[in-house]
Order: structure tokens, then C-alpha cells, then sequence
């Protein structure tokens, strides 16, 4: 069984697209590759906070995170080369599709004062980078037991080739953005 959003975008999101943009080509109408979440952690702080944050990661996903290691040593930032400061997980196919339907059905939705995502966060080539400040607004996430808040980074990489083109994707797929940005 395929995923309800996929669907969404076989049976509605294609069509609209092919016909408001005149592709001819239905290997032309952009669609969503991956989706790659990343959670950066402060090498001052303890080394069970990186073990917290990959495990609120792979609750949020229901994937094993990667751990990232700096490449080198920072004195300012007291980092050494090889520390672990990061974690990060790559959705792909149903999972991608499964976790984009959550984050934009009940996720986001539960931000506090939420009025709508900013369409400025393209990045040129028709990529979508929102940051989450707190990883409470998932339901999985226990409240009781969480010890820190942590943000994240999620990026939403498209086959689009303009940014114009990964909007118009992004609004039809049900991506909230704020109308007046």
C-alpha cells in the first residue's frame, strides 16, 4: 500500500502541474527525491546529548540516525577533530512521503503562534530548508522524558529546476506557506 500523499500526488498533484505548467514530458513535472533531517548538537555539552538527540530523531523518523564527526579541530568552539556533533537521517520513496504527511498534518500545525512557512527558504535550485526550533511538536515525542530542547534542520530536495516550479509543487503536495512573505 502506497502512501496517502503519494497518491495525492499521482491522481492530483501531476495533473495540476502538467497542465498549469505545459509540460509534455511526465518525466518533467518536478516531484520529491528525499527529505534529510538533521539535528546539530553543541560539542560543550555532554556526550549523552547527542546519544538524546539521535534517539528523538530515530523516534521522530523510525530511522537510525548517522553520526556526523567534525573534520577539524576548532579551538574557539573547544572541538576537536573526530568529536561527534551531529546526527542525521535521509528519507527516501514511502518513508519520505509517510513523514511529509505527519510533519504537515500534525506537526507543524502544533507550533505555537504558527502562521504559515516562508516561501524564501528556496535555496535557488529548488530546495525547501525549514529549521524546527523544538523537536516537541512531533507526537512521538515523549514530553516527560525529554531532558533538552533540540532543533532540527529539514530539507526538502525536489527534481524541480526553479524555485518557482518546487512552490508550486510544495503548495499543491499541502505545504503551509504564509501568503503575505
Amino acid at each position: 500500500m502506497k502512501a496517502r500523499l503519494y497518491q495525492k500526488y499521482i491522481n492530483e498533484v501531476v495533473p495540476a502541474l502538467k497542465q498549469k505548467r505545459q509540460y509534455t514530458n511526465p518525466h518533467q513535472v518536478p516531484r520529491m527525491e528525499k527529505i534529510v533531517i538533521n539535528m546539530g548538537v553543541s560539542a560543550s555539552l555532554e556526550k549523552s546529548a547527542l546519544d538524546d538527540a539521535a534517539k528523538d530523531l530515530a523516534l521522530i523518523t523510525g530511522r537510525k540516525p548517522a553520526i556526523s564527526k567534525s573534520r577539524r579541530s576548532i579551538a574557539n568552539f573547544k572541538l576537536r577533530q573526530g568529536q561527534p556533533v551531529a546526527c542525521h537521517v535521509t528519507l527516501r520513496r514511502d518513508v519520505m512521503y509517510e513523514f511529509f504527511d505527519r510533519l504537515i498534518a500534525t506537526a507543524l500545525p502544533r507550533i505555537r503562534d504558527f502562521r504559515g512557512l516562508s516561501s524564501r527558504s528556496f535555496d535557488g535550485r529548488g530546495n525547501y530548508s525549514l529549521g524546527v526550533a523544538d523537536q516537541t511538536i512531533f507526537p512521538e515525542i515523549d514530553l516527560d522524558k525529554i531532558k533538552r530542547q533540540q532543533g532540527m534542520d529539514i530539507t526538502i530536495v525536489t527534481s524541480a529546476k526553479t524555485d518557482d516550479e518546487a512552490l508550486d509543487l510544495l503548495k499543491l503536495m499541502g505545504m503551509p506557506f504564509a501568503e503575505g512573505r
